[in-house]
Protein backbone atom coordinates (compact mmCIF):
# COMPACT_ATOMS: atom_id res chain seq x y z
CA UNK A 1 0.00 0.00 0.00
CA UNK A 2 2.50 2.24 1.08
CA UNK A 3 4.70 1.42 -2.64
CA UNK A 4 1.26 2.72 -4.24
CA UNK A 5 1.27 5.82 -2.32
CA UNK A 6 4.75 6.12 -3.28
CA UNK A 7 4.66 5.85 -6.64
CA UNK A 8 1.79 8.13 -7.08
CA UNK A 9 3.73 11.19 -5.14
CA UNK A 10 6.34 10.35 -7.38
CA UNK A 11 4.32 10.56 -10.45
CA UNK A 12 2.98 14.01 -9.35
CA UNK A 13 6.12 15.17 -8.62
CA UNK A 14 7.72 14.35 -11.71
CA UNK A 15 4.95 15.52 -13.70
CA UNK A 16 4.83 18.50 -11.61
CA UNK A 17 9.22 19.41 -12.37
CA UNK A 18 9.10 18.34 -16.03
CA UNK A 19 6.20 20.21 -17.01
CA UNK A 20 5.32 22.37 -14.77
CA UNK A 21 8.58 23.91 -13.95
CA UNK A 22 11.44 22.96 -16.63
CA UNK A 23 9.38 22.49 -19.84
CA UNK A 24 7.21 25.48 -19.27
CA UNK A 25 10.59 28.02 -18.66
CA UNK A 26 13.09 26.29 -20.54
CA UNK A 27 11.52 24.88 -23.10
CA UNK A 28 13.65 21.44 -23.70
CA UNK A 29 12.11 18.88 -25.16
CA UNK A 30 14.56 15.91 -25.23
CA UNK A 31 15.41 16.58 -21.55
CA UNK A 32 11.96 16.27 -20.33
CA UNK A 33 12.00 12.63 -21.89
CA UNK A 34 15.02 11.73 -20.10
CA UNK A 35 13.50 13.47 -16.94
CA UNK A 36 11.16 11.05 -17.04
CA UNK A 37 12.40 8.40 -17.82
CA UNK A 38 15.18 8.60 -15.54
CA UNK A 39 12.57 9.12 -12.71
CA UNK A 40 10.61 6.29 -13.56
CA UNK A 41 13.52 3.91 -14.25
CA UNK A 42 15.37 4.53 -11.02
CA UNK A 43 11.93 4.60 -8.85
CA UNK A 44 11.00 0.83 -10.04
CA UNK A 45 14.81 -0.09 -9.23
CA UNK A 46 14.61 1.56 -6.07
CA UNK A 47 11.01 -0.03 -5.56
CA UNK A 48 12.56 -3.22 -6.00
CA UNK A 49 15.23 -3.19 -4.22
CA UNK A 50 13.49 -0.97 -1.06
CA UNK A 51 12.40 -4.88 0.25
CA UNK A 52 16.21 -6.18 0.54
CA UNK A 53 19.12 -5.24 3.68
CA UNK A 54 21.50 -4.10 -0.03
CA UNK A 55 18.07 -1.84 -1.17
CA UNK A 56 19.96 1.40 0.16
CA UNK A 57 23.49 1.15 -1.17
CA UNK A 58 22.28 -0.65 -4.42
CA UNK A 59 19.98 2.48 -4.58
CA UNK A 60 22.89 5.43 -3.75
CA UNK A 61 25.15 3.42 -5.99
CA UNK A 62 22.98 3.65 -8.83
CA UNK A 63 22.13 7.03 -8.32
CA UNK A 64 26.01 7.84 -9.13
CA UNK A 65 26.48 5.80 -12.31
CA UNK A 66 23.50 6.91 -13.63
CA UNK A 67 24.97 10.68 -13.16
CA UNK A 68 27.85 10.43 -14.30
CA UNK A 69 26.83 8.23 -17.39
CA UNK A 70 24.05 10.98 -18.64
CA UNK A 71 26.64 14.08 -17.62
CA UNK A 72 29.59 12.73 -19.11
CA UNK A 73 27.36 11.55 -22.66
CA UNK A 74 26.10 15.09 -23.14
CA UNK A 75 26.84 19.14 -22.07
CA UNK A 76 24.24 20.14 -19.86
CA UNK A 77 23.45 23.66 -18.73
CA UNK A 78 24.05 23.87 -14.29
CA UNK A 79 20.05 24.71 -13.83
CA UNK A 80 19.80 21.14 -16.71
CA UNK A 81 21.97 19.56 -14.14
CA UNK A 82 19.70 20.83 -10.93
CA UNK A 83 16.35 19.40 -12.91
CA UNK A 84 18.19 16.64 -13.52
CA UNK A 85 19.54 15.50 -9.99
CA UNK A 86 15.99 16.50 -8.88
CA UNK A 87 14.19 13.80 -10.88
CA UNK A 88 16.54 11.23 -9.83
CA UNK A 89 16.38 12.46 -5.86
CA UNK A 90 12.33 12.45 -6.32
CA UNK A 91 12.58 8.92 -8.13
CA UNK A 92 15.04 7.22 -4.97
CA UNK A 93 13.13 8.69 -2.52
CA UNK A 94 9.90 7.71 -3.49
CA UNK A 95 10.88 4.06 -4.37
CA UNK A 96 12.43 3.30 -1.40
CA UNK A 97 9.48 3.95 0.10
CA UNK A 98 10.71 5.74 3.62
CA UNK A 99 9.28 5.15 7.20
CA UNK A 100 7.17 7.19 8.32
CA UNK A 101 5.73 7.86 5.03
CA UNK A 102 5.27 11.43 5.60
CA UNK A 103 9.03 12.21 5.78
CA UNK A 104 9.53 10.99 2.31
CA UNK A 105 6.65 13.18 0.71
CA UNK A 106 7.78 16.24 2.48
CA UNK A 107 11.48 15.25 1.16
CA UNK A 108 10.03 15.17 -2.54
CA UNK A 109 7.94 18.60 -1.66
CA UNK A 110 11.25 20.13 -0.38
CA UNK A 111 13.14 19.14 -3.64
CA UNK A 112 10.20 20.80 -5.78
CA UNK A 113 10.06 23.62 -3.82
CA UNK A 114 14.04 24.25 -3.96
CA UNK A 115 14.08 23.75 -7.82
CA UNK A 116 10.78 26.01 -8.58
CA UNK A 117 11.99 29.23 -6.57
CA UNK A 118 15.87 28.93 -6.87
CA UNK A 119 15.11 28.64 -10.95
CA UNK A 120 12.55 31.24 -11.02
CA UNK A 121 12.84 34.29 -13.27
CA UNK A 122 12.72 36.69 -10.47
CA UNK A 123 16.29 35.51 -8.63
CA UNK A 124 19.09 37.52 -10.00
CA UNK A 125 17.24 38.52 -13.49
CA UNK A 126 19.97 40.43 -14.61
CA UNK A 127 22.52 38.60 -13.94
CA UNK A 128 24.59 36.85 -17.42
CA UNK A 129 27.13 34.41 -18.42
CA UNK A 130 28.16 34.66 -21.51
CA UNK A 131 31.50 33.76 -24.00
CA UNK A 132 32.32 37.30 -25.74
CA UNK A 133 35.14 38.03 -28.44
CA UNK A 134 36.46 41.01 -28.94
CA UNK A 135 38.24 42.28 -31.99
CA UNK A 136 41.36 43.77 -29.96
CA UNK A 137 44.35 41.87 -28.28
CA UNK A 138 43.18 43.07 -24.72
CA UNK A 139 46.12 42.05 -21.67
CA UNK A 140 45.14 45.09 -19.57
CA UNK A 141 42.44 43.92 -16.69
CA UNK A 142 40.72 47.28 -16.54
CA UNK A 143 40.93 48.26 -19.92
CA UNK A 144 39.03 44.48 -20.68
CA UNK A 145 36.47 45.31 -17.66
CA UNK A 146 35.75 49.17 -19.41
CA UNK A 147 35.44 47.49 -23.26
CA UNK A 148 33.46 44.65 -21.91
CA UNK A 149 31.07 47.17 -19.87
CA UNK A 150 30.95 48.88 -23.05
CA UNK A 151 30.01 46.10 -25.61
CA UNK A 152 27.40 44.74 -22.67
CA UNK A 153 25.67 47.41 -21.24
CA UNK A 154 26.04 46.37 -17.66
CA UNK A 155 28.51 45.93 -14.77
CA UNK A 156 30.97 43.39 -14.91
CA UNK A 157 31.81 40.75 -11.96
CA UNK A 158 33.84 38.32 -12.85
CA UNK A 159 36.03 38.45 -16.81
CA UNK A 160 38.01 35.10 -17.30
CA UNK A 161 40.16 35.26 -20.31
CA UNK A 162 40.09 31.84 -22.38
CA UNK A 163 42.62 33.00 -25.22
CA UNK A 164 44.97 36.72 -26.22
CA UNK A 165 45.44 36.13 -29.65
CA UNK A 166 47.67 38.70 -30.50
CA UNK A 167 48.43 37.61 -34.26
CA UNK A 168 44.85 38.25 -35.22
CA UNK A 169 44.30 40.74 -32.76
CA UNK A 170 41.06 38.95 -30.48
CA UNK A 171 40.51 38.27 -27.03
CA UNK A 172 38.13 35.34 -25.86
CA UNK A 173 36.42 36.22 -22.23
CA UNK A 174 34.18 34.68 -20.64
CA UNK A 175 31.75 37.13 -18.96
CA UNK A 176 29.89 37.03 -16.04
CA UNK A 177 27.75 40.40 -15.50
CA UNK A 178 24.68 42.02 -14.55
CA UNK A 179 22.57 43.72 -17.44
CA UNK A 180 21.01 46.90 -17.64
CA UNK A 181 22.36 50.21 -16.94
CA UNK A 182 24.54 49.75 -13.76
CA UNK A 183 27.52 50.46 -16.60
CA UNK A 184 28.23 54.28 -17.79
CA UNK A 185 27.86 54.59 -21.63
CA UNK A 186 31.32 54.00 -23.46
CA UNK A 187 32.10 53.93 -27.00
CA UNK A 188 31.18 50.08 -28.86
CA UNK A 189 33.56 50.39 -31.90
CA UNK A 190 35.80 47.67 -32.97
CA UNK A 191 33.95 44.86 -30.95
CA UNK A 192 31.95 42.04 -32.30
CA UNK A 193 29.65 40.07 -29.50
CA UNK A 194 29.07 36.48 -30.07
CA UNK A 195 26.03 34.15 -28.92
CA UNK A 196 26.47 32.57 -25.20
CA UNK A 197 28.50 29.43 -25.22
CA UNK A 198 27.58 28.38 -21.77
CA UNK A 199 29.11 24.74 -20.88
CA UNK A 200 28.14 22.68 -18.38
CA UNK A 201 30.83 20.52 -16.56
Amino acid sequence: MNLLIMGAVDLAAIVFLTFGLYLRRHRRRDLAVSYLGINIGVFGVAATLSGSSIGIGVGMGLFGVLSIIRLRSNELEQHEIAYYFSALAVGLIAGLVPTPLWLGITLIALILTVIAVADHSRILPRYRHQEVVLDRAIADEDELTRSLEAVLGGRVHSAIVQQLDLVNDKTLVKVRFSAGGDAPARSTANHEVLEPAVSAR
